[in-house]
């Protein structure tokens, strides 16, 4: 392109061109290209405009062999893929994921791990540095894949607190706990006194919180009923454990979904059984995602960070890839009641 400055060479310019050009060693032009600060600004200068002039690229096989990084994370799912693209908790996590990363040379790849297989071949991928991390999300139970990767030496990072066994592991999680005793409490306060929870799968951290949670609220409360039913965090579950809560308390007055999803079952339910929303049962539900500002009513949510809960699930990541060793504790994201129509 005239006036670009760009000098063209026959073939692919090499890395000896760009020395050439700017009067350094070839070992010194592999440094800059390779990230290493022990090069003076004016060199550095020098061989990044003679990159610009000659239209170096680097070669990224080359490179991963010098500096052993493949510039790849994995943010791994351990859930189906119809879950992750339906339910807006994933999107919203990869964006804020995306952003923080966007200032490196991080590349991420999506991929989903809920069977045996899908373990292997994240492992695989591990073992032979085809990636410089892995960030984990909705696991269930004792799973082993964070132990397998943090032991074959990649970082790790998880989004949400592990149930058990991952000592040192770092991860990010909103107070789930918390944001649900919130919701219960403020239900009670309204005059509320015969409770239900719709809570989350209890081979999950934040199933478990969410339903301790709401426990915790009701804790001692005289002349209040209790009442549990699980659901998966998806809308047809929901929409299944409200039918099970009426048959067993038709008079029902207050609810409690772990998710809004299954709060807005929830509320299709109500509607088909001749309950009115708010005036005989109020509803919350949990994330505060785009399901509660387009449901009738509009739901009230607790609202959990989700997409700070990305960036900062990238910040534990790319910090234990940039220095490794360094200890990192978990982060707690702390969560907000808004208050919509449904309660």
């Amino acid at each position: 392109m005239p006036g670009s400055g760009r000098v063209r060479t026959a073939g692919r310019p090499t890395l000896e061109q760009v020395a050439a050009e700017a009067g350094v060693s070839r070992g010194t032009v592999s440094r800059v290209v390779n990230g290493s600060l022990e090069v003076s600004a004016g060199t550095l200068k020098a061989v990044q405009d003679a990159i610009r002039k000659l239209g170096y690229v680097p070669n990224q096989a080359a490179r991963s062999l010098v500096t052993r990084r493949s510039d790849t994370v994995l943010f791994v799912v351990s859930e189906s893929e119809a879950r992750v693209f339906s339910e807006p908790f994933f999107a919203a996590l990869v964006r804020g994921l995306s952003q923080e990363l966007s200032a490196t040379t991080l590349q991420l790849n999506l991929m989903m791990a809920s069977t045996a297989r899908q373990h292997e071949r994240v492992e695989h991928l591990v073992r032979n540095g085809h990636v410089d991390g892995v960030a984990l999300i909705s696991l269930h139970g004792d799973d082993p894949l964070p132990r397998n990767l943090a032991a074959a030496g990649a970082p790790v990072a998880l989004s949400g607190r592990p149930m058990s066994g991952m000592d040192g592991v770092p991860y990010v999680d909103a107070d789930n706990l918390g944001g649900a005793r919130a919701a219960t409490e403020y239900l009670y306060q309204q005059g509320r006194r015969r409770f239900a929870t719709i809570s989350g799968p209890q081979d999950m951290a934040a199933g478990i919180d969410r339903l301790a949670g709401f426990r915790s609220a009701l804790k001692g409360r005289r002349g209040v009923t209790r009442l549990v039913a699980q659901g998966d965090f998806g809308q047809a579950s929901g929409e299944h454990a409200m039918r099970e809560l009426l048959s067993r308390d038709p008079g029902i007055d207050a609810v409690f979904a772990a998710s809004d999803l299954m709060a807005a079952g929830a509320l299709r339910e109500l509607r088909a059984a001749g309950r009115r929303v708010p005036d005989d049962v109020a509803v919350i539900g949990f994330d505060d995602s785009d399901v509660a500002r387009n449901t009738d009513p509009a739901l009230t949510s607790v609202r959990q960070p989700v997409h700070d809960m990305g960036k900062e699930l990238a910040r534990l990541l790319t910090t234990q890839i940039d220095r490794p060793g360094q200890e990192l504790a978990p982060v707690i994201l702390p969560t907000d009641l808004v208050c919509r129509e449904s309660a």
